[in-house]
């Protein structure tokens, strides 16, 4: 009896065996997502934060740059993420060379004073110490040239024409002060002054305050080697009533001065739930800089900066919030990169020294002003080739947005013949350059772009809450595949 009782149990465990193993091959289930973590109400709160006038623009390298990344860094500490910058911190520190014009550097023009930054612009610091005559050439045509000797002579040009081969009109003003003017330098010409037009004046209104801050690199690049060239001088519409004068003198001491000061990246992250996964890191990008304070347009002169780019700031806390509610499997790392308005220099900076191994880095989730312009519509750079260095990461932001928002997707701008050249203009850039699946989500430029009007009364909160929804999807799908997104193989951007 016993061994009859014996036998059909373990025959009862030969059968059940099998059922065991067949329930162990079962994959685990998937995680569901947090998106409801999302609230409107919470990104508003922190976009009027951080684009108020407490942090008068968020100047990169500044004080103001400084105050709101520590106020970005207690959001973030708030939110359960975890420090992952330098030494436990939530901080990356790294430094900006600048080069400037020094105060003491003087222009004149006949009997004008001309106040740089003021009454006109200098395109680049330059040293120069030059007494010439000042000669005008109209609009600089080979026929107009030609009937002047400009060999030792400053030389005055009228900006005038329209782009031709597409580009904006912005870059064909900008593309007049190393072109035409290198032309004007090989004919001999010691300076080249150009003075705007009516449409060059509206550009000149309304970037012309660039030119003041110099130039910006990390130390030790070549953008910022100073190269004693003739000078190039931007003056508004109403120098054009005297600048033509015959028989004026133009003398000019220009002085360069270079030095170096901090800036910095705001790095957290949640790690994932898989053993394995956990190792690799999906990165959600932005910006926390802005233009600053600046000569006043209007009575205002704080460029707050709401859309570029509190709007990417405020979109990360809340996907770090869901996060926090319900991790992925691999990690999330969260990079808000400084002075990118600056040149990209912060995500230059971590994606070549990322606190993380760069190769655990495996898509790159970009938010770059996403709170303005039609309600429905949106765009996601890094989707057209040749921007597209992974067609799989695309897929997966295409299904995330239909799954979610369902915005209308602008293409165009994504596009190398669109005249803005959007895409090289933001922080998912040195990344992309180094191989590493990117995409940009934005809702484009507007007509508030740097400028004081930029404030957080002007933002759509609806929009940028779906915008932010479509982020945290796209990088939640990342998080919980098993394979990385696939490069696209043959990557090269056209420049």
């Amino acid at each position: 009896m016993l061994h009859n009782i014996r036998s059909l149990m373990l025959a009862g465990l030969a059968l059940a065996a099998p059922v065991a193993a067949s329930a162990q091959k079962k994959p685990a289930p998937k995680p569901q997502n947090a998106e409801s973590a999302i609230h409107e109400a919470d990104i508003k709160r922190d976009l009027f934060a951080l684009a108020g006038d407490h942090f008068r623009g968020r100047e990169g390298g500044t004080l103001d740059e400084l105050k709101a990344s520590v106020w970005l860094a207690d959001q973030i500490r708030a939110t359960g993420m975890l420090p992952a910058g330098d030494d436990g911190t939530y901080f990356q520190w790294f430094n900006l060379q600048r080069t400037r014009l020094s105060k003491a550097s003087t222009l004149r023009i006949g009997t004008h004073e001309i106040k740089l930054n003021e009454d006109g612009a200098v395109t680049a610091p330059t040293n120069a110490s030059i007494t010439a005559p000042l000669v005008y050439v109209g609009t600089g045509s080979a026929a107009e040239i030609a009937k002047v000797d400009v060999k030792g002579k400053a030389v005055a040009v009228q900006i005038a024409g329209a782009p031709t081969d597409g580009i904006s009109y912005r870059r064909y003003v900008f593309g007049k002060f190393a072109g035409q003017a290198g032309e004007l330098v090989k004919a001999g010409a010691v300076a080249v002054v150009f003075v705007s037009d009516a449409a060059s004046q509206a550009l000149y209104d309304h970037w012309g305050h660039v030119f003041e801050r110099g130039r910006y690199s990390l130390p030790g690049a070549t953008s910022t080697k100073v190269v004693n060239t003739p000078p190039v001088i931007w003056l508004p519409a109403s120098a054009a009533s005297w600048v033509q004068q015959a028989g004026q003198q133009f003398t000019t001491e220009l002085k360069v001065e270079s030095f170096q000061y901090p800036s910095v990246n705001i790095v957290a992250k949640m790690p994932g739930t898989d053993a394995q996964l956990k190792k690799e890191y999906v990165l959600f990008s932005t910006h926390q800089d802005h233009d600053g304070v600046r000569a006043p347009i209007a009575g205002d002169s704080i460029y707050n900066g709401a859309d570029d780019n509190a709007t990417g700031c405020a979109a990360l806390l809340a996907i770090m919030r869901a996060f926090k509610q319900q991790p992925g499997r691999r990690s999330a790392l969260f990079v808000y990169q400084g002075s990118e308005e600056r040149g990209l220099i912060g995500s230059t900076y971590f994606s070549a020294h990322p606190t993380v191994p760069q190769s655990s880095i495996v898509a790159v989730l970009n938010a770059e002003m996403m709170g303005r312009n039609v309600a429905d519509s949106a765009a996601l750079l890094g989707s057209t080739p040749p921007h597209m260095n992974s067609s799989d990461l695309v897929k997966t932001a295409l299904s995330a947005n239909q799954a979610g928002p369902k915005f209308k997707l602008d293409t165009e701008w994504d596009k190398p013949t669109h005249p803005e050249g959007w895409y090289f203009r933001s922080d998912h850039l040195p990344y992309a350059r180094l191989g590493i699946p990117s995409i940009m989500y934005t809702s484009l430029l507007h007509v508030d772009y740097h400028t004081p009007r930029d404030e957080p009364s002007r933002i759509d909160y609806a929009k940028l809450t779906r915008m932010t929804q479509w982020m945290y999807l796209t990088g939640w799908a990342v998080a919980n595949r098993t394979a990385p997104p696939a490069r696209e193989p043959g990557f090269k951007l056209e420049r």
